[in-house]
């Protein structure tokens, strides 16, 4: 299978070409998107990395490798690292999961920590 980029989005071929699979970066970014809120702790999407439709998430694929950019607010008392580290393992396996490409970085930036109110 090939995989080639194409004004946004992954075009992926297959050698017995029925016809064309295009994956648009709106797609995969929505994919980590929703992986990263999955994750217990992460109660939104920072916006300092809006791009088009999805805030918080940027995408980049070149050449079947997907790097992903992500701003996340944490909760109050959760663990940042280990918080982190969980939603690098589930933005990855999504993303490798549900489009055949290789997630080759997940990147994640801390955007700010939501405390209950009381």
């Amino acid at each position: 299978m090939e995989k080639e980029k194409d004004k946004g989005n992954v075009v992926l071929k297959e050698e017995d070409n029925v016809g064309v699979v295009q994956i648009a970066d709106d797609v995969v970014a929505m994919i980590a998107t929703l992986a990263a809120t999955e994750v217990e702790g992460v109660t939104a999407m920072g916006n300092k990395l809006s791009m088009k439709k999805t805030k918080g998430v940027r995408v980049d694929v070149l050449e079947g490798n997907v790097t992903v950019c992500i701003a996340v607010m944490i909760e109050y008392g959760y663990n940042i690292p280990a918080t982190c580290q969980k939603v690098q393992t589930k933005v990855k396996a999504a993303i490798e999961n549900m489009t055949g490409l290789t997630c080759t970085d997940v990147n994640i930036r801390i955007a700010g920590v939501k405390v209950k109110k009381a």
